[in-house]
């Protein structure tokens, strides 16, 4: 069913845009990702087909009892639709339009503003609905405004207490609103809203996006949360609306700044909003992506100005963004490496940390934990005479936790990086890039990329459930794959981060208590970071610090039994719940973030 969808799509592209550009195109994805993405891609438009006749089951249910759970709603608050139109494909429109008509639940209004059409079919169609239904309202403008005033003439007419927004020539799903007003009736005080959307190409869906909860530096590397967006509309009118001067971008500007204004913000993990491809869609005119791209890099860069946050925005990929903050003065930062026998992993760390690490005010401390090689011991001797780095010994049996626990009460630095001995330093500003988020009050620790010798990814956040308990993200993939969505590529928001390279303040590993020291071997990372967020600060990951790591080359693989049903214990509640920043409809028996079946 993979290939035959990507053949469909195939034949979507030959029609609309001829075979020249279906070459142009197979050939750029050759260039980009090679075989394994094309069989990557198949994979999971076969797996989604599955997920959607599962998924259209739960719908028929969900739709057959709407009634009965709004006539137990105790808040049916009025959300306004509201959707700029200007020349759009009358049987795209119609689509659109209907699918406001079919929702379930009952109290909304549309407010769609006819930004000008050069078609007179446009005005007729748009008369024919509001001929047929009392709650869909029509503004037609003499001349175009553009997305940003035609959006802005929609919201001067709605009364809703939410707004949501429609594209021309999208569709929502029948029970989209319905869902909605489910969460509201849960969490009345909720600002903002959003929920998974995918694309439709034809009749086909396709490239579900499927993402996380709210997770505010994800949002600054990229608009992860595109559609369906709700918001409350005294928010929008307390900011003015939209911007003028964000024209492209209008809606990544939007969220973020209403999401300076509240963080009274849900996620609807369900696929509310089909995005409509077709050949004059933004994605598929270069000339309209860049103007966009540049307009979502001046909202950042907006952002970053009402923050009084010192940065610069880089663009690293479609859509994709890089915040380089500015590392605010030089405080000392005090290296942990424990470490036991094989020199040459130690001798590689310590010589990579100091030839090219570009930021100098750090001390390294080594903990030796009863290393016995005697070329490891006349290694210590020697850097420990040259004043390169402090050596201090951990006389009892291995724990990992109460080693670092240790190593920190001797330690000066105002912050902190967990480092394993078999690391080896690749990016010459990883600590500059660490330290810029360490600095973040909001920001509890951060964690870097870590490669495996061979340029695959070990480390790139870890999924708490992952496996039964905690993982690796993108396990293995090629590091210059951007990964699912791109997020392999763009710093974000995650439940934990390796203690393999990991970076905090000093004040907030002291606040959570340190390392739990019942966790001796295993998962005193993960755990360390749960309890930061607990603390109420955010764990991020970084691919912007990268290292290479020969994991576990001084101890091996191991997970004691006793570790990992103690963690269980211990975070039952997280592990049911799920781990907010990964979706619950992909699977947690695979790194590669695809679809649950």
């Amino acid at each position: 069913m993979g290939r035959s969808s990507m053949f469909t799509k195939a034949m979507w592209i030959i029609y609309h845009q001829g075979p020249v550009e279906l070459i142009r195109r197979i050939w750029r994805y050759l260039g980009k990702y090679g075989l394994r993405g094309i069989w990557a891609y198949s994979s999971r438009t076969h797996n989604y087909n599955l997920w959607l006749r599962i998924e259209a089951k739960r719908i028929e249910r969900l739709l057959m009892a709407a009634s009965e759970d709004i006539a137990r709603f105790q808040y049916n608050p009025v959300i306004s639709i509201v959707m700029p139109v200007r020349n759009t494909d009358l049987t795209y429109l119609k689509r659109s339009i209907s699918s406001v008509c079919n929702q379930v639940y009952p109290y909304w209004e549309l407010c769609i503003v006819n930004d000008g059409s050069d078609k007179w079919e446009v005005t007729e169609v748009l008369e024919s609905f509001r001929a047929k239904d009392k709650r869909i309202k029509v503004v037609n403008l003499p001349q175009s405004k553009g997305i940003v005033g035609a959006t802005n003439a929609a919201l001067s007419i709605a009364t809703g207490e939410f707004i949501g927004f429609l594209d021309h020539d999208d569709e929502l799903a029948p029970h989209a609103l319905l869902q909605v007003v489910r969460c509201l009736n849960k969490q009345p005080e909720l600002d903002v809203i959003y929920s998974d959307e995918d694309r439709i190409i034809g009749d086909r869906r396709c490239e579900p996006f499927f993402k996380p909860d709210w997770s505010p530096d994800l949002m600054l590397s990229m608009n992860y949360i595109g559609h369906f967006l709700v918001i409350r509309r005294k928010l929008i009118e307390k900011l003015g609306g939209l911007r003028p001067e964000a024209e492209g971008s209008q809606d990544y500007d939007l969220v973020l700044r209403v999401t300076e204004k509240t963080n009274r913000i849900a996620h609807i993990p369900e696929i509310l909003y089909h995005w409509r491809i077709t050949p004059g869609s933004v994605t598929n005119r270069p000339e309209s992506k860049a103007r966009a791209f540049e307009a979502a890099q001046k909202a950042l860069a907006s952002a970053l100005e009402r923050r009084r946050i010192q940065g610069q925005v880089v663009q690293i990929g479609e859509g994709r963004y890089r915040i380089k903050y500015i590392v605010q003065g030089t405080p000392r930062i005090s290296i942990i490496i424990p470490t036991k026998d094989k020199a040459h992993l130690l001798q590689r760390c310590v010589a990579t940390i100091q030839e090219r690490s570009s930021y100098k005010n750090y001390e390294l401390i080594i903990v030796d934990n009863h290393s016995k090689d005697q070329a490891t011991m006349d290694y210590l001797t020697f850097i420990q005479q040259r004043g390169i780095c402090k050596v201090i010994s951990f006389s009892e049996p291995f724990n990992y936790a109460k080693i670092n626990n240790f190593a920190v009460q001797q330690a000066e630095g105002e912050y902190l990086v967990f480092l394993n001995n078999d690391t080896e330093v690749i990016s010459p500003d990883w600590l500059e890039e660490l330290l810029s988020y360490a600095q973040q009050k909001r920001i509890g620790a951060v964690g870097a990329k870590l490669l495996f010798p061979n340029n695959t990814i070990q480390h790139a956040g870890v999924i708490i459930g992952l496996g039964g308990v905690a993982g690796h993200a993108f396990y293995s993939l090629p590091a210059s794959d951007p990964g699912y969505m791109g997020l392999a590529d763009v710093t974000r928001n995650c439940a934990a981060v390796t203690g393999a390279c990991m970076m905090l303040r000093r004040i907030v590993f002291e606040e959570v208590g340190g390392f739990d020291e019942e966790l001796d071997v295993a998962y005193n990372d993960v755990d360390l970071c749960l309890r930061i967020i607990q603390h109420g600060c955010y764990i991020v990951w970084t691919p912007h610090a990268v290292l290479y790591h020969h994991e576990s080359a001084s101890r091996g693989y191991y997970q004691p039994e006793r570790n990992i049903r103690y963690f269980c214990e211990k975070w039952r509640d997280f592990l049911d719940r799920g781990d907010p920043f990964y979706n619950p409809n992909l699977a947690l028996d695979r790194t590669d973030f695809m679809v649950k079946v």
